[in-house]
Parts: structure tokens; sequence; C-alpha cells
């Protein structure tokens, strides 16, 4: 097997989307490529990170995987020699449309794409309603990549909110979860922050998520604050509003020692409850 690396450094992108595709590819490979040169070894790009947010511009913005935005993908992640989680696109396949993350090794091959499998179907009465079902189709898989430093599981945004989802990646050895989302005004400042940290205290894993710069004259607006929090649910990383690159030190060692002081995987109640996965990727 391969040679496990103890450390490596994460870089999350908060990409300014607008509404010119050609644009946020541009930025994106030019912002990869900043991140790889800092020396990072993973790095994650927004939801819906070459086009708005919309389910107005999803049909319109709406590719096949491999095209046009996955192949800009593939390349920066070959030319920078990084794991490049791709954030999440609009997808067309057989007539439906999906919210999908492609995820590219160094070698620019594609690893896993995840299409998002909880639809964001929200309404909340004066502030938003929002309904990707609308337009969106449900993805039907967990989604995995190997990496030499981990294994990781990827969601996008709204499947954050399901604690089983993270719980099935750790308890298929997944040490990091990669979510690139778009959480809105109304529930960014209450519930972005306090799902990631949930996920990894609950699961002693890191999490990482990635947003979308925020525009104040967007028709859907970004909270922004891509983070990545610890084993510990501690924040090690955050962006603010504006378009940034943030850094943080994966250390597996700490995530073992963690694991190690409070052993809730060993202590966990088997004969009373479990969470299981019905159906393999």
């Amino acid at each position: 097997g391969m040679m496990l690396v103890k450390k490596f450094r994460l870089a999350v992108v908060q990409l300014h989307v607008s509404k010119i595709k050609a644009d946020n590819l541009g930025r994106a490979q030019k912002l990869v490529k900043e991140a790889a040169g800092q020396g990072a070894k993973v790095v994650v790009l927004p939801e819906c990170f070459n086009s708005p947010y919309g389910t107005g511009f999803f049909a319109e913005y709406a590719e096949k995987i491999p095209g046009e935005s996955t192949k800009v993908l593939s390349e920066a992640a070959k030319d920078c020699g990084v794991y490049l989680v791709g954030g999440s696109i609009p997808e067309e396949d057989g007539g439906k449309l999906y919210n999908s993350c492609s995820v590219f090794g160094p070698d620019g091959k594609l690893l896993v794409k995840h299409r998002k499998i909880h639809l964001f179907d929200i309404d909340v009465p004066g502030k938003i309603r929002f309904q990707e079902s609308e337009t969106l189709s449900p993805g039907n898989s967990l989604s995995m990549f190997e990496t030499p430093f981990c294994k990781v599981g990827v969601g996008i945004c709204y499947d954050i909110r399901f604690a089983e989802l993270a719980h099935i990646y750790a308890k298929k050895g997944c040490q990091l979860l990669v979510y690139p989302g778009a959480f809105n005004m109304t529930t960014g400042p209450v519930h972005w922050e306090l799902l990631q940290r949930g996920r990894a205290v609950d699961n002693q894993v890191y999490v990482a998520t990635a947003s979308p710069a925020r525009d104040e004259s967007a028709s859907y607006v970004a909270w922004g604050h891509s983070s990545v929090v610890n084993p510990w649910g501690e924040v090690i990383a955050k962006a603010g509003p504006e378009e940034s690159v943030v850094y943080a030190d994966i250390d597996l060692q700490y995530l073992a020692d963690v694991r190690q002081q409070i052993p809730i995987t060993t202590q966990r109640r088997n004969d009373l409850y479990s969470v299981n996965s019905v159906q393999e990727g």
C-alpha cells in the first residue's frame, strides 16, 4: 500500500463567482495554482463554482461530465500535482440535472463524482424559500477517495446537515470530510460553523468547507466563511466573506491522539444502535 504521510496541507478556495463561466474557470485555475505554490496537496473549490447559484441558472450553465469545466479541473490538478475537489457544477445527464462534485488526482484522472444526495428544499417564512428539487435530481451514492495521506469523504452543502452520512464516512475510514457549500445569509450565521464542528467532533475527523465569496448583488447571497475544523472541534482556519484562499495543516497523528484520549469509536453501544449504509456507491 501507499506509505502514509502523517501531515499535509489543505487549501480551501473561496472563489468569487460571476455570471461569466470562462471568468469563473480562469480564476479557479489561478487560485488552485496559488494554493499549490503555498504547498497545498489537497485543494477544495466551492459549490456551484462555475455558475451563479439558483434554480434559474442550473439548466443554462449545466454541462456533461466530462465537459468544459471538468477539463479545466483535470488540467489544473495535473499541472499543480494536487488532489482537487472540484466544488460542484450543474451537471446534465440523460435529460436530468444534478449538483455534482468531481474530484481529480495529481495525474488529472477523475477519482470520484459526487452528486448531491440531499437536495436543498427549505422554507423559512419571511426569510428564504429555496427548492433545488424543482430543477435538480438527487444523487444516490456515497463518495470517497483515497490519497497518500488519508481517505476523504465528500458531501455537498445540505449533505452536511445529515450526521448519518458523516458517520458512515468515518466508519469507512475517512479522516477528512469535505463539503463544498453555499449557505445563505439566513442559515449561514447560525448553522454553518455549528454543523462543521458537530460533524468533526461527532466523528473525530477533520472537516473542510468551501463557500463562494459573498456577493451582495447576487440573487442568492452566500455566507462565505469557508473553514477547516479539527477533530477536537476547533476551527483552525476560516475565511471572511471576500474571495480568498485559506490553509490548514491536517495532522493525522493529532487525529489518532484525539481518538485515543476520547475513545468514542470503541465505546459505541453497537448492541443498542447502529447507523449503516444500505447502498454502496
